[in-house]
């Protein structure tokens, strides 16, 4: 099988010339309605490593988008957030041209150069999600997003004075401030969905603590916990901390104390043997964990127990 080499796009003018579209009136920030965006079909996908940060809220009338292991109508707006270096697939659908409508925010780190936000957009963890994890808005919410990203073009449009970085930085803000807000509401409605990814973290770590991956491969990763899920670390992460209050980490761990607590309470293991038995080359670290987390070395809550 051919191998797909991804194409490097480094600039938004060099973006715009791939997709066939007027140059940007500004080299490092564009606005760009999604109807401009066309691909033909039985064109060839491209993979596309881009150079700048994107953010589409984009919706279309003659198809599904699948979020997971669920499908959802494109009635209402779909946000999706991608940071540089990320890759971009664009492929036409079979027998029609692949149109959507909305809105492409593209914004160059060089348009962020000296300012706080430079530093701060890293912090907004919906820039490392995967593309099943886009956001769904609200008609309310699409038009406070869709309004901000009107105001960005209108400014860049507009005769640059001193003032116009500043006022487009401080819409950005607002639009990633929104954004987060958004989030946070679809962690709590999507109850169903949710509370089945946390059903499966359960089951996935009660196999691995109760059949050999323990022993053998130690605790699992947060990596290897959030792609068995399908999901991103980050999101998991974001996930668990709105519904629990926990991190991917802390869960883990939850399980490694609950499982040390029950070999402790009903064996006559010693705590080496019982640090073995959980991956631990050293019982020094097991001990130090279980003593961080039930405020007891082990000899104490085994002593407590009885």
């Amino acid at each position: 099988m051919k191998s797909i080499q991804p194409h490097s796009i480094k600039t938004i003018s060099e973006y715009h010339k791939l997709m066939e579209i007027p140059q940007p009136e500004h080299p490092l920030i564009s606005v760009i309605p999604f109807e401009l965006i066309k691909c033909n079909p039985g064109s060839e996908p491209k993979h596309i490593v881009i150079g700048y940060y994107s953010i589409a809220l984009k919706k279309t009338t003659d198809g599904k988008m699948k979020y997971g292991q669920l499908e959802y109508d494109f009635n209402t707006g779909i946000m999706s957030f991608m940071a540089p270096g990320q890759v971009l697939k664009i492929e036409a659908r079979e027998g029609k041209p692949h149109v959507h409508s909305g809105w492409l925010l593209l914004v160059h780190p060089d348009f962020l150069w000296r300012t706080n936000l430079a530093s701060k957009l890293k912090q907004y963890e919906y820039f490392g999600y995967s593309v099943n994890e886009a956001l769904h808005l609200s008609e309310k919410e699409e038009a406070i997003i869709v309004g901000i990203i009107q105001s960005i073009e209108q400014e860049y449009r507009s005769n640059t004075d001193p003032f116009s970085q500043d006022v487009i930085i401080a819409h950005l803000e607002l639009l990633l401030t929104y954004s987060e807000r958004f989030y946070h509401r679809q962690f709590i409605t999507r109850k169903i969905a949710n509370h089945e990814i946390l059903d499966r973290l359960e089951v996935l770590l009660t196999s691995w603590f109760n059949g050999d991956d323990l022993q053998k491969n130690g605790l699992p990763t947060v990596q290897y916990i959030a792609g068995s899920l399908n999901v991103s670390p980050n999101y998991l992460s974001v996930l668990l901390k709105t519904l629990t209050g926990q991190s991917t980490q802390q869960h883990i761990h939850d399980k490694l104390i609950e499982k040390a607590k029950e070999k402790l309470s009903t064996t006559s293991l010693s705590v080496s043997e019982i640090a073995w038995e959980l991956g631990f080359e050293h019982s020094q670290s097991f001990n130090k964990l279980f003593k961080n987390k039930t405020n007891l070395s082990p000899l104490e809550f085994r002593q407590a127990f009885n």
